[in-house]
């Protein structure tokens, strides 16, 4: 157990490693977006840390996945984007003859 924090990993001879498992951090919000926050984490049941944490852990998935999208859709588009004409003639068939 740790000495400083009372947490429950053994922190010895590693530096903050319980201070640094959960991360604390000060960000500045307009009023507005900070009430709407509080009136939602109270909705919803949860900590403030939680609805944060929460909606920054989505909000990084989706700019992921929106990369991933997008790559996909480049691979995947009409236009031949450098490819040798028979391949992309085939590539665009293949895609006509799928059932989505």
């Amino acid at each position: 157990m740790c000495q400083q924090s009372g947490c429950q990993y053994a922190c010895e001879g590693q530096y903050n490693l319980c201070y640094t498992l959960s991360m604390k951090t000060a960000i500045s919000l307009p009023d507005e977006l900070f009430r709407m926050a509080e009136a939602a984490a109270r909705k919803l049941k949860v900590s403030r840390s939680e609805l944060y944490a929460t909606a920054i852990s989505e909000f990084l998935e989706r700019r992921r996945t929106k990369n991933i999208t997008e790559r996909l859709n480049k691979v995947y588009s009409k236009e031949a984007l450098g490819l040798e004409p028979a391949l992309h003639s085939a590539q665009i068939k293949s895609l006509v003859k799928e059932d989505w």
